[in-house]
């Protein structure tokens, strides 16, 4: 059984390892809930989907390692229960491959740029945000 940890006061890495063309989906259902930062990686793994008989140039290949999507998030200011919530109404379709979400605890974190250490680090800043907002807003005319 998960541990609730909407109320808890830590600072979280929420990894999604999920199918590729389901990417803007997540996007839209995490900036939904106001996170707002993510990292995404093209990885390839397998789990119960374990692969797939193709077939190149007239040959038949197992294909072992299947294409996913990483996307990490560092969680502060938005309960991990929202983002697991989320990621899990748009990532999931019901079939074997859908994925896996990994919570863990941040020790630490440092922004770079200022030093700033902790929740400090990852929290947006309301005139940083407003400057991002202004950013999107001038590629989306």
């Amino acid at each position: 059984m998960m541990e609730d940890r909407s109320m808890s006061t830590g600072i979280y890495r929420v990894e999604i390892i999920t199918r590729p063309e389901r990417l803007e989906a997540l996007k839209e259902a995490l900036r939904a809930i106001r996170v707002t930062g993510m990292t995404v990686s093209q990885v390839y793994g397998c789990g119960l989907s374990t692969g797939l008989k193709e077939t190149y140039r007239g040959q038949q290949v197992e294909v072992s390692l299947l294409p996913k999507i990483k996307v990490e998030i560092i969680v502060y200011e938005v309960a991990v229960d929202d983002v697991i919530d989320a990621a899990i109404g748009a990532c999931r379709t019901g079939q074997i491959g859908d994925g896996k979400i990994f919570v863990t605890e941040v020790a630490d974190a440092v922004r770079i740029r200022t030093g700033e250490r902790g929740a400090a680090a990852i929290m947006d800043r309301p005139s940083e945000r407003e400057l991002v907002e202004q950013r999107i807003a001038g590629h989306n005319l």
